[in-house]
């Protein structure tokens, strides 16, 4: 544990660099980071590592080696093809614990920008809450990882104990920069993830599937509606029918430790939709994206092959479907959830930290959204935890993150990283 003394002057530094850590996190927001749009922020990424005396390295992703593994996203021509970064703190005589620190700087579309109170790349700052693009999601966490390690610096000390910090990238698509981690053989004693969950950690997440339906229609003029056939409808029915899958799953969370007093655990998202030529035209075709989560416990190739069989039975069923069946592909993640079971001593170690850094317990919950802490959880085999800033609006408009949350766990993450990986003086 540490001394009151030296946990002081970490927290300490924490505040007096909190003011360049900010501006560092509005530097992050401003890069456009969508999918695919990932390589000048993970360039600045870099930069602001070696600058700070980390051994750097950085490598691709290898679709060959990630298709090979059970735990694979799968791809498409959206993949991202942006590099993983890594930067390395190694003590010249290790006494403590490693650690990984991990955050992804890929961020989700923004929506019509004419929604947002300010331009979602412009970070601006209204009272306690920044706003923009990611802020919360996670380049505050991302920026607090970097900044709880340059605290300690700050405060004459450095840990006893390997440190990387990991950048990746396709976390909010399939999750293959974390597997590309683990499958370049990165690892260590615990991992700590600063994604924006409220100042609490995360006890257990879902799974994640995303997949595409595509049906085929028999246009005609809209005159004679009644002879052809509509994809668009097809869609309709189509869509009920996953919903039925919805349900059933949702009906079994009883058999799924953490997930009983959720009431609504699994959530089929229909989240893109297109079809048809024109407007006076029997739609010939009809395309539309799902996301659906799946437990702990539940392999993804299992669950896409009940969501195909599903559908199978359904088309049967179905006049026109029964001869023209809905072609579905699996096109991003294929990721099984995971649980971070109570009482390693990583955890012990963070809810002091947080205790310090807050005055309050450790809370912990379940989450039913995808998190890159399953990686580290289900194939590196250690410690996980997801923990990071109070947020609003991830993924919607206006998406702001607290100030005053982000400095309270900065120094609950510099504090963690003390105690876990202990300290030697500068």
């Amino acid at each position: 544990m540490l001394e009151p003394k030296t946990a002081a002057a970490i927290v300490r530094a924490v505040e007096q660099g909190f003011d360049q850590q900010i501006a560092f996190t509005q530097d992050l927001i401003r890069f456009p980071s969508t999918r695919g749009q990932e390589h000048a922020v993970q360039e600045f990424v870099y930069d602001a590592l070696k600058q700070r005396g980390y051994a750097m390295t950085q490598f691709p992703m290898d679709r060959a080696a990630i298709e090979r593994h059970e735990g694979g996203g799968k791809f498409s021509v959206d993949h991202s093809d942006a590099p993983i970064v890594i930067g390395t703190y190694s003590p010249l005589e290790t006494r403590g614990k490693s650690l990984i620190l991990q955050s992804h700087t890929d961020v989700v579309p923004t929506g019509p920008r004419d929604m947002w109170r300010f331009d979602p790349f412009d970070p601006q700052i209204d009272g306690d809450w920044l706003y923009g693009r990611g802020g919360a999601d996670m380049k505050a966490g991302h920026a607090a990882m970097i900044f709880a390690m340059d605290a300690l610096k700050s405060a004459g000390l450095a840990p006893a104990a390997r440190v990387e910090i990991q950048s990746v990238v396709e976390e909010e698509s399939t999750g293959n920069g974390a597997l590309m981690t683990y499958l370049n053989g990165h690892t260590a004693d615990a991992v700590l993830i600063p994604e924006p969950e409220e100042e609490m950690l995360v006890r257990a997440n879902v799974g994640t599937l995303w997949f595409e339906i595509e049906l085929r229609g028999v246009p005609v003029h809209v005159r004679e509606m009644g002879e052809g056939a509509s994809a668009i409808d097809a869609a309709y029915r189509v869509i009920a029918a996953l919903r039925e899958i919805e349900e059933r799953w949702n009906a079994e969370r009883h058999k799924h430790p953490y997930f009983n007093d959720l009431e609504h655990p699994i959530n089929l998202n229909i989240g893109k939709i297109e079809g048809g030529d024109w407007g006076s035209s029997v739609p010939a075709w009809c395309r539309f994206q799902c996301r659906i989560a799946i437990y702990p416990g539940t392999s993804a190739a299992d669950a896409a092959a009940e969501i195909e069989n599903h559908l199978s039975q359904f088309v049967k069923t179905d006049r026109y479907l029964s001869d023209n069946p809905p072609k579905v592909t699996f096109n991003g993640f294929f990721a099984e959830g995971y649980v971070q079971e109570p009482g390693s001593a990583a955890e012990e170690v963070l809810a002091r930290a947080h205790h310090a850094a807050t005055g309050q317990p450790l809370k912990s919950f379940t989450t039913p959204g995808y998190l890159d802490c399953r990686v580290y959880r289900l194939y590196n085999n250690i410690p996980s935890l997801c923990y990071g800033p109070i947020s609003e609006n991830i993924h919607g408009f206006d998406e702001r993150v607290s100030l005053s949350s982000v400095r309270r766990i900065t120094s609950a993450m510099a504090l963690f990283i003390a105690e876990w990986c202990g300290t030697v003086e500068l």
